[in-house]
């Protein structure tokens, strides 16, 4: 990929998995990142370290940078040599202003790509169960827009020429002017009955669908409190949803939940959620950087062979570790026939990424139950054990083991300081949104999250959310630094936060 280019980029409708490999290939590599309202904050936090990252992002009503200054910013970063990935929801040739740009970086003579992404008719008909082609029924799909350029006091579609036979049509931004669209396509000859399913903020777990038809719609939409954005799709397929809709079916569609992480990181609790329909907003609490003293790690590499166990305290730690091993050695097998115990099955299996088995785990992921595991196996006595911990790592671990008679050296890999929440589009969702529950799965999450309150109060229309926490320790940090607890988890393992939620907030406690 050649530097001084640029990238116009589909990030898809909205659900982060839906991004193509290309599309996060570039997100991944590139030096700067220009970007619209509706792209997922999981889809920014792709983005490497020193990216460079400018919101350009247009919402009806309210348009915060004019088009030909984008276009100047897109052509100026380029011209200081960058790779720049002009990120656009949706595609960028459907009503996304791509071509204007492409246009535009053609005449200045910038290189440039193009990367289609799904749009917003696409997703809608698969996340409602609306199949927008049909042999029997649809051979026909119309994508029109309901809103064109702000200026313009009418829309320039030719309704009277839609094809009412055999067709589907996708209106794209017309929820305020949902009463003219209907009027205009039942004066063109649509049938007052004919099916209409309108999908709020598709393909999220917050998607909403109000179905009718058109001579009932404009009622239904407003009994409903339908809000942009929302696709409109129109057509005898649109009333299949009853039929065919999956996505609304999975126990936590519509919630909206707060995991705190860190900050470039993927969540494995996130993917646990939205397989079962929730939206989730990573909240970067914290950011993980290696840390790693060049002396300690000599002396600790010299004697590699000695000791008996390796205990990893977080899969953190993990990545860490393995970074700086394999800049010593070539060969997993210069670790010996050392033994190693994980704190929990995350980090177990952030462990096995590098071929390698864990040799003890505990039932319950914390340091108390590792120790009291790694205890239980009398092997301790005069033992050599390697501590891999970050910089706040707590020393109950170490405390327990030393009280067993093992010989303790303790390996700091990496480091957690907190992130800037000011400016984060993560936290910036979370405050306009607020969420069902924000969930806790450590105590130095529940002190993050404390220390950054000022950066993520909450506006006045946003939910107020509950609290779950993973388990008793995380319990007790909460109640110690004054954080409410509505839920705990019966057993401190993601398995089981994920059975609480579905308890507490899933489509059959309601």
């Amino acid at each position: 990929m050649p530097k001084g280019s640029v990238y116009l980029v589909g990030a898809g409708p909205g659900n982060p998995g839906l991004i193509t490999v290309r599309a996060k290939e570039l997100i991944e590599s590139c030096d700067t990142l220009i970007y619209d309202s509706l792209v997922h904050p999981a889809v920014l936090a792709l983005q490497k370290e020193k990216c460079e990252q400018i919101f350009v992002g247009k919402k009806s009503g309210c348009h915060s940078v004019p088009q030909a200054e984008i276009q100047s910013l897109i052509v100026a970063k380029a011209r200081e040599g960058k790779l720049v990935v002009r990120l656009k929801g949706g595609d960028p040739f459907i009503f996304g202003r791509g071509s204007e740009e492409a246009l535009f970086l053609r005449q200045e003579g910038v290189y440039f790509e193009i990367v289609p992404g799904i749009t917003a008719a696409i997703g809608a008909g698969a996340f409602s169960g609306t199949p927008l082609t049909q042999r029997n029924s649809s051979s026909t799909l119309v994508i029109v827009t309901g809103h064109e350029d702000p200026e313009k006091p009418e829309i320039s579609v030719d309704w009277a020429n839609i094809p009412r036979v055999n067709s589907t049509v996708c209106v794209y931004m017309g929820i305020s002017r949902l009463e003219l669209i209907a009027a205009s396509l039942m004066d063109a000859g649509f049938e007052s009955d004919t099916a209409v399913a309108c999908v709020e903020w598709a393909t999220l777990g917050c998607q909403r669908v109000c179905r009718g038809s058109l001579g009932t719609i404009c009622g239904d939409a407003k009994e409903f409190k339908l809000k942009s954005p929302a696709v409109i799709i129109i057509g005898e397929n649109a009333g299949m949803g009853d039929e065919i809709s999956w996505f609304e079916s999975q126990p936590l569609q519509g919630r909206r939940f707060v995991v705190t992480r860190s900050q470039g990181q993927a969540s494995e609790l996130s993917e646990k959620l939205e397989k079962l329909g929730a939206e989730v907003i990573g909240l970067p609490l914290i950011s993980i950087s290696r840390n790693v003293n060049e002396q300690t790690r000599d002396d600790v590499f010299a004697e590699l062979a000695s000791y008996d166990w390796i205990v990893f305290s977080s899969p953190n730690g993990v990545r860490h570790f393995f970074d700086t091993f394999f800049e010593k050695f070539d060969d997993i097998r210069s670790l010996g026939f050392i033994r190693i115990a994980a704190v929990g099955k995350s980090t177990a299996k952030e462990i096995s990424k590098f071929y390698v088995a864990t040799d003890l785990i505990p039932e319950e992921a914390n340091a108390e139950s590792l120790a009291d595991a790694l205890v239980a196996t009398e092997s301790l006595d005069s033992a050599k054990v390697l501590l891999v911990t970050g910089n706040l790592g707590r020393d109950v671990l170490l405390k327990k083991l030393e009280e067993a008679r093992a010989i303790v050296d303790r390996f700091e890999v990496y480091r957690t300081d907190p992130t800037d929440l000011s400016s984060d589009p993560a936290a910036k969702a979370f405050r306009e949104q607020g969420a069902d529950a924000i969930l806790f799965t450590s105590s130095s999450g529940v002190k993050s999250f404390v220390d950054q309150a000022k950066d993520l109060v909450l506006s006045a229309d946003a939910i107020r959310p509950k609290t779950v926490s993973i388990g008793p320790i995380t319990s007790a940090s909460m109640e110690r630094l004054g954080v409410p607890r509505n839920f705990q988890a019966k057993e401190a393992s993601l398995d089981s936060l994920v059975e609480e939620l579905v308890r507490n907030f899933g489509k059959e406690s309601n």
